[in-house]
């Protein structure tokens, strides 16, 4: 296995700075994975808070009671016992995606579950991976659909349209038999034929087989993939750990206008050292939602009220502190709340996040210490970009780096196809239309003075005899091109791998694609990728037995 480090082209980004140990950023976010006096103290910040916190044990039975409904492993009772004994946690998140979504959330799971072994060894004390699955969020378009490699190498995108109807929650989005069977069928077409394709295929149809949610699906698939290592998966519309969460939303409501304040401050930190906003609080929002039939609704505050933008709720502060009791269920975070509420819920020693997330996280320093937390330990993500055996000999064939194949395709790749043209036609068909125009003038001059009016019929008839050149020129191209179409095939074998859309390959192809393509030995072969506590993004090359 060979593994090297990618260079990020935006290294004066917010998070890259972070990575990397700029000072200055570290103000926003506290503390650096680096440090190994960060790890020690917020393992014991977090044993000292314990009675600020839902109760632990009810917490796992809550996420023993999810994990009923996904396939089980010895592995994951053990994580459930040690967090019944009150181990420490590392949480990384993300949106359901169909049949696992993109490689980036895999890489974050993976992420989580290497940082907890790493903290484990760190503080000599039981740490679990927590894998937060955000299926409040009503977004059905981010979490809908996957993409694959097609047979015929371009990317294609397998999806699950949005139900008729409101806007829900995605875990509350209900999905049809007849749906998850179209799916299928058009992952069956679009994926290439392998020896791994039938399991592959198989597995998913098990998970889907009673109709569930599109987060129930994904959960149940990250289960499949991670149970033996441990990870511990929890739907965050899991009403369980809503009946556990009501105190929390009891402070968020109370505290709203506190905590808009101390949001705009946390902006005006980031805005003062030269870096634009992940995303812009809005004036009055109480940055929550309330699940209701006509959808997730977002809350604002209006004269003392709760309401939405379109009308259709509108709740008195004590309505909505009556619901925290009543009905914590029907309430929901946004992503500048969620983090309050995940320290809330679980003792966090470590949260993983990817680039944008770090950017708006850097905004909520002051929201933690509003409401009495510190700001967990942030873990840059890892990131990887996997070069694929037959891509690693296409790459030596044509001296190129990854880096090159990535940032300058299309110039290298027109370069390399200038340089089979042996008979130098652009210089030729260079020379022909500067002799032409050479030839040409003194015609022009000599029939504009015979009659003004021909000197337009003169220009018009040199730059159709100058297309019909460059016209021969193009076709002469083409024909170059095509003496050489095997070769082409083959640079825009690299690009559709490496680069696909123009996009870092772990955005675009999902999992499943690889899955089928290599087997389950290459999902597990991960694992002895070495973990890096700062992140980066790395290359990997030669997977053994793959």
């Amino acid at each position: 296995m060979n593994i090297t480090s990618y260079t990020d082209s935006n290294r004066s980004s917010l998070a890259e700075r972070y990575r990397l140990g700029d000072l200055q950023v570290l103000e926003l976010l506290g503390s650096h994975p680096a440090e190994e006096r960060s790890w020690e103290s917020r393992a014991a910040y977090l044993d000292d808070t314990t009675d600020k916190r839902a109760e632990l044990r009810r917490v796992a039975e809550a996420i023993q009671a999810y994990h009923r409904q996904l396939p089980s492993c010895a592995e994951t009772e053990k994580s459930l016992g040690k967090l019944r004994e009150g181990a420490l946690v590392v949480v990384g998140g993300q949106q359901a995606g169909l049949f696992g979504g993109s490689l980036l959330i895999y890489y974050k799971a993976l992420s989580v579950i290497q940082a907890a072994r790493d903290a484990e060894r760190r503080l000599s004390r039981p740490v679990v991976p927590v894998f937060w699955i955000a299926g409040e969020d009503h977004d059905f378009d981010e979490a809908n659909h996957v993409n694959v490699q097609s047979p015929g190498g371009e990317a294609r995108r397998i999806r699950i349209e949005r139900p008729e109807g409101p806007r829900l929650a995605v875990s509350r989005t209900p999905l049809s038999a007849e749906m998850w069977s179209a799916a299928l069928q058009e992952l069956a077409a679009q994926l290439p034929d392998s020896e791994f394709k039938p399991q592959v295929l198989e597995r998913l149809q098990s998970h889907v087989s009673d109709a569930p949610s599109l987060s129930l699906a994904f959960a149940r698939l990250l289960a499949d993939w991670f149970g033996k290592q441990g990870l511990l998966l929890l739907d965050a519309d899991d009403p369980n750990l809503r009946a556990l969460e009501g105190p929390m939303f009891r402070e968020l409501i109370a505290r709203s206008d506190d905590l808009e304040t101390a949001l705009k401050a946390g902006e005006g930190r980031v805005l003062e050292q030269g870096f634009k906003l992940q995303a812009e609080t809005a004036p009055g929002s109480a940055n929550l939602f309330l699940h209701h039939e006509q959808g997730r609704l977002l809350l604002h505050k209006d004269e003392g009220r709760f309401i939405d933008r379109r009308g259709i709720v509108s709740h008195s502060r004590e309505e909505m502190l009556e619901l925290t009791d009543r009905r914590p269920d029907l309430l929901s975070t946004n992503a500048l709340t969620r983090p309050l509420m995940q320290d809330y819920l679980l003792p966090v020693l470590a949260t993983v996040l990817g680039p944008a997330e770090i950017a708006y996280w850097a905004i909520l320093g002051p929201s933690f210490r509003e409401f009495g937390m510190k700001m967990p330990i942030v873990l840059p993500r890892q990131s990887f970009t996997y070069i694929e055996p037959t891509v690693a000999g296409l790459l030596d064939k044509y001296s190129l780096t990854v880096k090159q194949a990535i940032e300058d395709w299309e110039t290298l790749r027109a370069e390399w196809l200038g340089k089979q043209d042996e008979w130098k036609l652009d210089e030729q068909f260079r020379q022909v239309k500067e002799q032409f125009l050479v030839l040409y003038e003194p015609i022009m001059k000599t029939v504009s003075g015979l009659q003004p009016g021909l000197t337009r019929l003169a220009d018009g008839n040199r730059d159709r005899i100058l297309e019909q050149i460059s016209y021969l020129e193009a076709r002469s191209a083409d024909a170059i091109a095509k003496r050489h179409e095997s070769s082409l095939r083959q640079w825009d074998r690299i690009r559709q791998s490496l680069s696909p859309l123009a996009k870092p390959q772990e955005r675009v192809y999902g999992t499943v694609h690889f899955w089928n393509r290599y087997g389950p030995s290459w999902l597990s072969l991960w694992h002895d990728v070495p973990f890096e506590a700062i992140g980066g993004h790395r290359l990997v090359d030669g997977l053994q037995n793959v």
